[in-house]
């Protein structure tokens, strides 16, 4: 398994950051090690307890939209028990469990098998952390 870890700065924001070229850019330096190009599984993982992957389409408001359902599925108040950090932030400690923090892309002669308007996102609600990492694994097949 080829892994890499890349970091992420998200700002002071809510976001849904495309990490396509960045997955992308890795798939590349994978095929240049002598692989060709290789059939397998892109897996990717954020070690943070608040914040996502998901596979989406951007640039149409459809990004803008998941943002909006998540502060509509879990709003920014004080019905969170979790209280340390920005006001409403134990949200950002159940959003994995809607939006997991892994997810895996076939990969196919080097590319990756998404669809004509799919891009590999990261999630972040979390505004009191603006720097995140996201680890990319290349499992061969």
């Amino acid at each position: 398994m080829l892994s890499e870890e890349i970091e992420v700065r998200t700002g002071g924001v809510e976001v849904v950051y495309d990490l396509t070229a960045e997955c992308e850019r890795f798939l590349a330096s994978v095929n240049g090690n002598g692989r060709g190009g290789a059939d397998g599984l892109l897996h990717l993982w954020v070690p943070h307890a608040t914040a996502g992957l998901a596979v989406l389409e951007t640039g149409a408001g459809s990004d803008d939209d998941l943002l909006a359902a998540l502060r509509d599925l879990l709003p920014k108040d004080d019905r969170w028990r979790h209280r340390h950090g920005s006001p409403g932030h134990g949200r950002d400690h159940v959003l994995p469990a809607l939006v997991p923090p892994h997810a895996s892309v076939p990969v196919l002669d080097g590319r990756m098998a998404l669809g004509t308007w799919q891009s590999v996102c990261l999630v972040d609600t979390n505004v009191d952390n603006p720097v995140r990492r996201v680890r990319l694994s290349f499992l061969p097949g």
